[in-house]
C-alpha cells in the first residue's frame, strides 16, 4: 500500500495529513489497522484519506495479505480517476 501514496505523487493527486494524530484518525475506523507496520503507517493514511483503498470485508485493511491482480487492477483505477488522468 505504501508504493499506492508514492504514485499519488507523481499523478500530482493529493492525500496529505495535517498531523500524526491525523493518520490515528484515518486509520480509526478499520479493525486491523494496529496491524500497519510503524514505516507505512503514513502512507496507509494517505492513501485511505484519498479514497484510493476503502478496506476489505468486515473493516479490514489486511496489511499483511497480498493483493490479487483484481484489486491491484481496482487500486491503479482509482488512483488515476481520483488524479483526473482518465475518466471514470
Amino acid at each position: 500500500m505504501a508504493i499506492m501514496a508514492r504514485a499519488m505523487a507523481l499523478t500530482g493527486l493529493q492525500g496529505a495529513l495535517d498531523d500524526d494524530a491525523s493518520e490515528d484518525e484515518m486509520l480509526r475506523s478499520f479493525a486491523d489497522a494496529g496491524e500497519v507496520s510503524g514505516w507505512a503507517r503514513r502512507e496507509v493514511a494517505v492513501i485511505v484519506r484519498a479514497g484510493i483503498v476503502l478496506g476489505k470485508d468486515r473493516g479490514a485493511l489486511a496489511p499483511g495479505d497480498m493483493l490479487s491482480r483484481a484489486e491491484a487492477a481496482v487500486l491503479i483505477h482509482r488512483l488515476l480517476t481520483r488524479s483526473g488522468l482518465i475518466e471514470d
